[in-house]
């Protein structure tokens, strides 16, 4: 787009609020917590702050709201965008929803610290959604403020654009504003509550609506409402389906399944654990979205969880994101079944996800390895032998993939031994404990190493087209939790150079940033331990 079409002000945004028009509103204009019953929303008002400060914005998300360089860099985005002042056709509220919370139906939940302005209609007549997350109270905040920290609006910001340009399905996020306020949060729940620096993100996307919004009117048999806010999601999101019908719901169901499936292979391919996967947590676009106590692999473990809730159960750690996706989908179903009343039909659709989980997951194997294709003779057990190799000693799971692409595995290396060590060698840096690289260990990966280049020959592909089609899929940058959490030291400080910097960096994760090299260190001892760097809570 050439930049002369682009918004210079805020006001040329065109707004079309099509959920608020079609769908029943909570009639209580209070703005006090609740039970909302019969309706998608209530009508709330952000909460003025006294000094809001544009911290940073992302221009790509920018470009597709046409907003120009200029509107962003102004005084008025920052108030715009901290909720102090609405911009003519926003529409402000909040939805209702629930969801289960660790497998348990947790009732209404709804947008407790999101304030919805409206949506916009760009030039190309795209369809964007604006949410300020901890923009203040509103009738689903339950005991709590509706606010949100410094700490985590910068996590969100940077994971939300991160994942966008490492391939991810994701919600997006225009800007990170610091508001002048100060926040008590307890990080940890743990009784030691602090005061931090308070922040708003303006989060970006088609919709947010997600599985707890049908949920809840299931839930509560208000069937009526349940089936116009699904008639609403299909017209407006999925109008290639057809019109509303018991043959579009389960069409519409399908797709719910087959995205959601592309996002976990996504998120199991770079190491990524969402951390809460709870129901009120799942896009139904298959998008990730509330991005809160989540983490990056850094040692390969597939039972590693982020999330100190999660701690004993484990329930979301990474090597169970596939089966809680799955859980979440049956969940889905049985909220839209009412609607459908054939559980056969719902059953049979949710063998979609199965089958595009399994698909998808053995063809993003194979591009982990470079390899032209999937074999299932052989490379079931390659991918397995392989992570079990990887899990069995602490190994970094970015790292190792970004060497491997590198090693020059020629005809005879590995039959020799010097040759063997030398590719060892190129591999080292991934490995954190080098007393773990014991002989036994190295014998069982030079006899992997060795079964992966007869297995490499098959596709007569060079090294050089090898290790390209690699690095296309295995970043070199991630958001590692430590990096984020040493932005958030300077932020907290009023040094807010990082995050930009950061934000450039994951512009380009597949890419060698040679003036960024420590970016791509595996994580320090240091921050093994240290809150922020490993685990996280909802807070975060």
């Amino acid at each position: 787009m050439n930049p002369q079409t682009k918004h210079n002000s805020l006001a040329h945004l065109t707004f079309d609020n099509r959920f608020v028009a079609e769908l029943p509103g909570d009639p209580e204009m209070g703005n006090f917590t609740r039970q909302v019953s019969g309706a998608c929303y209530s009508r709330v008002l952000p909460t003025k702050v006294s000094k809001p400060e544009t911290l940073v914005y992302s221009k790509e998300v920018a470009d597709f709201l046409d907003l120009s360089e200029q509107a962003c860099r102004s005084g008025d985005f920052a108030q715009v965008f901290a909720g102090n002042h609405l911009l003519p056709g926003m529409e402000p509220h909040a939805t209702c929803y629930g969801g289960h919370q660790f497998g348990v139906w947790a009732g209404q939940l709804g947008d407790g610290r999101a304030i919805n302005l409206g949506d916009v209609i760009n030039r190309k007549g795209e369809r964007w959604a604006l949410q300020l997350k901890g923009a203040g109270l509103t009738p689903y905040s339950r005991m709590a403020d509706g606010l949100a920290v410094l700490r985590s609006s910068l996590r969100e910001f940077l994971c939300s654009e991160a994942m966008h340009h490492l391939g991810v399905p994701t919600t997006r996020a225009l800007s990170l504003i610091s508001t002048g306020e100060q926040v008590v949060r307890d990080m940890f729940y743990n009784g030691n509550p602090k005061v931090e620096p308070g922040a708003i993100v303006c989060r970006v996307a088609p919709t947010f609506l997600r599985f707890g919004h049908f949920q809840i009117f299931s839930a509560r048999g208000d069937l009526e409402t349940l089936k116009k806010l699904l008639n609403h999601t299909i017209r407006t999101y999925f109008p290639h389906l057809g019109e509303p019908s018991r043959d579009v719901y389960l069409a519409w169901f399908e797709e719910v399944c087959r995205t959601t499936a592309t996002m976990i292979v996504h998120w199991q391919r770079v190491g990524f654990v969402h951390g809460v996967m709870n129901t009120d947590n799942m896009s139904i676009l298959g998008l990730t979205i509330d991005y809160g106590p989540y983490g990056w692999l850094e040692n390969y473990d597939p039972d590693w969880t982020p999330n100190t809730t999660d701690s004993a159960e484990r329930r979301y750690r990474f090597g169970n994101q596939p089966a809680c996706a799955f859980w979440n989908l049956a969940q889905l179903a049985n909220a839209i079944y009412p609607l459908i009343g054939r559980a056969k039909l719902l059953e049979q659709a949710l063998e979609v996800y199965t089958q595009e989980f399994g698909e998808q997951w053995q063809l993003m194997m194979s591009q982990k390895l470079g390899l032209s294709r999937y074999d299932s003779e052989q490379d079931d057990a390659l991918f397995a032998d392989l992570l079990t190799l990887m899990e069995s000693i602490e190994t970094d799971m970015t790292l190792f993939f970004r060497r491997l692409a590198g090693i020059e595995l020629g005809q005879d290396d590995l039959e020799n031994n010097s040759h063997s060590e030398n590719l060892i060698a190129s591999l080292a840096d991934a490995y954190y404990v080098p007393e773990q690289l014991t002989p036994d260990y190295v014998a069982s990966l030079i006899e992997w190493l060795k079964r992966y280049q007869r297995r490499r020959l098959q596709d007569d592909v060079s090294q050089v087209v090898r290790r390209e089609k690699m690095n296309r899929v295995n970043p070199k940058y991630v958001l590692r939790n430590y990096i984020a959490q040493l932005a958030i030291d300077k932020a907290e400080q009023g040094d807010y150079a990082m995050i930009e910097e950061l934000l450039e960096l994951l512009r380009y994760p597949y890419e060698e940033q040679s003036d960024k090299e420590i970016y791509s260190a595996k994580r320090p001892d240091w921050a093994r331990q240290r809150p922020g760097c490993s685990m996280l809570s909802c807070s975060s």
